[in-house]
């Protein structure tokens, strides 16, 4: 089969597909016919550094998400040509992922799905919905009444949790650091949008946030939880864009306001549970999958030179 491997540290440009042995089934596993794979900032950390650390599995095939079809349910209750959603749990880390035209993966990172999309834009929810939905729900404990603020909000997270919160019933505001965005922020849910200048909580914003979607992390942490004006008020710090990965001199007294709750979301254990959660919200209010580009898997270079970028503007899609 056609999959992508890599043993070390490279650039974008240095990925290839190479031919290598179907993966065997195993007791607990089960083999997945990639039809399509989201492309995640996580597979660009692997390739860049985290390859080098002992816990991954090396060689290894990137990829913490796919969809497809159930080529061998080896002793699992699934049936051969199902379709379904993986991801997470070690996915591309600890065993090979899906950058690949087959993958075998542990019978609970395999979800069945029923509704009815094209690969394509069935490749967009997995990683990206999940996270933003268990932001959400899990960890904001957004209602009907909420007005959330997501920050990051041209991210593919940032995005789909636009979808979601408005579905949810929230009031949402988008912030985002360019004005030509805002269209699109509002195409796809958002009350308002606003520029991020780093500095929110010294701004009047349309909206008053009492719960605020963090996905620039720890650069922008502390602006987030002064932003909050509901009381209570709830923050979550799911995403690193901003690069910056921790809180120097962190002093919980001083750095979380009163009456605010400070949570993240991790998203390694995902559920048959959670998923059709997503997918029967997704239906009911008819919300389409948002992706920007596709590529095929033998143009994965381009791909991850696009994901370097940033410049796709929302999810990217291999195709197998």
């Amino acid at each position: 089969m056609k999959a992508v491997l890599i043993s070390k540290s490279c650039r974008a440009d240095e990925l290839t597909v190479s031919e290598i042995p179907i993966p065997e089934v195993k007791s607990g596993w089960v083999l997945v016919r990639v039809r399509a794979a989201g492309l995640n900032h996580s597979e660009a950390l692997l390739r860049g550094r985290e390859i080098e650390e002992d816990y991954i599995h090396k060689p290894i095939v990137p990829g913490i998400e796919c969809v497809g079809e159930v080529a061998d349910p080896s002793d699992t209750s699934f049936r051969i040509g199902e379709r379904v959603v993986c991801l997470m749990g070690g996915m591309g880390r600890s065993f090979n992922g899906s950058y690949a035209e087959y993958a075998l993966l542990p019978q609970h990172n395999v979800f069945k799905v029923t509704i009815p999309l094209d690969w394509v834009s069935l490749a967009a929810v997995p990683e990206t919905y999940f996270t933003a939905y268990g932001s959400l729900k899990e960890c904001l404990l957004l209602c009907n009444d909420d007005v959330l603020l997501v920050r990051g909000a041209t991210s593919t997270v940032g995005q789909a949790a636009i979808q979601l919160g408005k579905a949810m019933g929230a009031t949402v505001v988008a912030a985002c650091r360019r004005e030509t965005s805002f269209p699109l922020l509002k195409s796809i849910g958002a009350d308002a949008c606003v520029i991020d200048d780093g500095a929110i909580s010294k701004r009047e914003l349309p909206y008053k946030p009492n719960k605020v979607l963090e996905l620039i992390g720890p650069k922008t942490l502390q602006d987030s939880l002064n932003a909050v004006v509901g009381r209570p008020g709830y923050v979550c710090c799911t995403g690193v864009l901003g690069n910056v990965f921790y809180v120097s001199h962190f002093e919980p007294i001083r750095y979380i306001p009163n009456g605010v709750f400070l949570s993240s979301f991790y998203s390694n254990y995902p559920t048959q549970e959670v998923m059709d959660e997503i997918f029967a919200l997704m239906h009911l209010h008819q919300l389409r999958p948002l992706y920007t580009k596709v590529f095929p898997l033998d143009h994965i270079a381009d791909a991850h030179t696009l994901l370097d970028q940033g410049g796709a503007g929302g999810k990217i899609v291999l195709t197998m």
